[in-house]
C-alpha cells in the first residue's frame, strides 16, 4: 500500500524541541483565544455584524503582509532575532488593544481597531512563519525533520481548542481586558522559551532577493491549498456558533483520539484513508448538529470534529512536505500554515458578514463545504498529488 507512517524518535524530544513546540502552542493560543471573545465584546458595545466580520477577518489578511519578505529577513538578519522582534511587536500591539479595551468604545475610531488587528495578524504571521519554517527545522537533524514538523504543528493544532477554551472561561469569569492580558502573557512566555535556545550560525546567501516566494508559498501546491482551506473554512464557521467551553474541551479530546488513530489505526492504511475519514467524520458531526437535539450530540459532535480536523491536518501537512523539493521544506510549512489560517478567516467572515451567525445557515454551509472538499479530494486532488509529489 502507498502509506506514509511517521516514526517516533526519542532523540527528537529534547529540551530545545520541547521549548520550541511549547512556544508555538503559546503563540497560536495568544491569537485564537481572542476569536470567540472579540465578537462577544463588540456585540456588547453595539457594533454591527459586518464590523465584527472586518475586525476578525483583517487579522488573517495581515498574515500575508510579510510573506514575500520573510525569506529575505531571515537571510539578512539572524532568524532568532527576526522571531524575537516580531513577537515583541505582536505583544506591543496586543498591549495597545488592552489599553483601548478600558476606554469607552466611542472614544476611539473604529478603523484604529481594524488597523491594530491587521498589525496583529502581520506580526503573528511572521512569527509563525519563522518559527515553523526556519527555527524548528534548523535545530533538528535532517532525518528527524518530518517528525519535527508533524509534532510541532500538532502543538499549534491543540491551540485551536486550548485558545478559545481559555479565552471563553476568562471572559466569563473575569473580563475582556483579562483575556488580552492572558494573550500578552502567552506571547511573553513564548518569547522567553525561544530566547533560551542558542541557534547555530548560518551563512546568509549573497544572492537572495528582497521580495521572494521562498519560505512563503510553495509553487504548484494550489490544489492542496484549496482543499485544506475548504475544510478549515468549515472550522471557522463552527467557531462562530459555538461559545461553550465544553465544545472546545471535547474538540481537544477528539485531537487525542486522532493522535492514537494515526499511531495505530492508520499506521499501515491506504494513503487516502486519513483525509477521507476525517472529512466524512466532520460531515457526520455537522449532520448530527443539524438533525438531532439530544444532549448526547453536544458531546459526540465536537469529539468527531476534533478527530476529523486532527487527522486531516496531519495528513495534508505531510502532503505539502512531499510536494516540496529538498530545499523547500520551510516553504511547504509556511504554505500549509497560510492555507489553514486562510480557511479559518474565510469561515469567520462569511458567518458574521453574510450569515449573521444563524446556526442553521452556518451548519448547512459547513456541510456543503465539507462535501465539496471530499469530492474534490477523492475525484481529483489525491491522484494529482500522487502524480506531482517530489518525495
Amino acid at each position: 500500500m502507498d502509506t506514509q507512517n511517521i516514526p517516533v524518535h526519542v532523540r527528537l524530544w529534547n529540551k530545545h524541541f520541547w521549548l520550541l513546540a511549547m512556544a508555538n502552542l503559546l503563540l497560536v493560543m495568544s491569537s485564537y483565544m481572542l476569536i470567540p471573545v472579540i465578537p462577544l465584546r463588540m456585540m456588547s458595545r453595539g457594533y454591527s455584524m459586518s464590523q465584527i466580520a472586518l475586525v476578525l477577518g483583517v487579522f488573517f489578511v495581515g498574515i500575508y503582509l510579510f510573506g514575500c519578505l520573510s525569506g529575505y529577513l531571515v537571510q539578512r538578519y539572524r532568524r532568532k532575532r527576526v522571531f524575537s522582534i516580531s513577537i515583541l511587536f505582536l505583544l506591543a500591539v496586543t498591549a495597545v488593544l488592552y489599553e483601548l479595551s478600558k476606554q469607552p468604545y466611542n472614544s476611539f475610531d473604529y478603523m484604529l481597531l481594524v488597523g491594530l488587528r491587521f498589525l496583529q495578524g502581520a506580526f503573528f504571521g511572521l512569527s509563525q512563519l519563522v518559527l515553523l519554517s526556519t527555527l524548528i527545522i534548523d535545530t533538528v537533524e535532517a532525518v528527524h525533520r518530518t517528525e519535527a514538523n508533524h509534532a510541532a504543528t500538532w502543538f499549534g493544532r491543540f491551540a485551536l481548542s486550548l485558545g478559545p477554551l481559555a479565552g471563553i472561561l476568562v471572559y466569563h469569569y473575569m473580563n475582556f481586558g483579562t483575556v488580552l492580558l492572558l494573550s500578552c502573557v502567552c506571547l511573553l512566555v513564548s518569547f522567553v522559551f525561544v530566547s533560551l535556545i542558542n541557534f547555530p550560525f548560518r551563512m546568509p546567501s549573497e544572492e537572495f532577493s528582497r521580495f521572494s516566494f521562498d519560505r512563503f508559498l510553495l509553487k504548484g501546491s494550489h490544489w492542496l491549498f484549496i482543499n485544506i482551506a475548504l475544510v478549515t473554512s468549515a472550522v471557522g464557521l463552527l467557531m462562530t456558533i459555538e461559545q461553550s467551553p465544553r465544545f472546545y474541551g471535547l474538540i481537544m479530546l477528539g485531537f487525542f483520539v486522532a493522535i492514537l488513530a494515526e499511531r495505530f489505526a492508520f499506521a499501515d492504511a491506504d494513503l487516502r484513508s486519513e483525509a477521507t475519514t476525517g472529512m466524512i467524520t466532520m460531515g457526520i458531526a455537522v449532520l448530527l448538529l443539524l438533525t438531532r437535539n439530544q444532549a448526547s450530540v453536544s458531546y459526540i459532535a465536537p469529539i468527531l470534529i476534533g478527530f476529523g480536523v486532527g487527522i486531516i491536518g496531519s495528513r495534508f501537512l505531510l502532503f505539502f512536505i512531499k510536494m516540496s523539493d529538498h530545499c523547500q521544506r520551510g516553504t511547504s510549512q509556511s504554505t500549509f500554515l497560510l492555507a489553514w489560517e486562510t480557511g479559518i478567516g474565510v469561515g469567520l467572515v462569511i458567518s458574521f458578514g453574510l450569515l449573521g451567525c444563524e446556526p442553521s445557515y452556518v451548519l448547512w454551509l459547513c456541510l456543503v463545504l465539507l462535501a465539496v472538499a471530499l469530492i474534490l479530494y477523492v475525484a481529483f486532488v489525491h491522484g494529482w498529488y500522487v502524480k506531482h509529489k517530489h518525495r
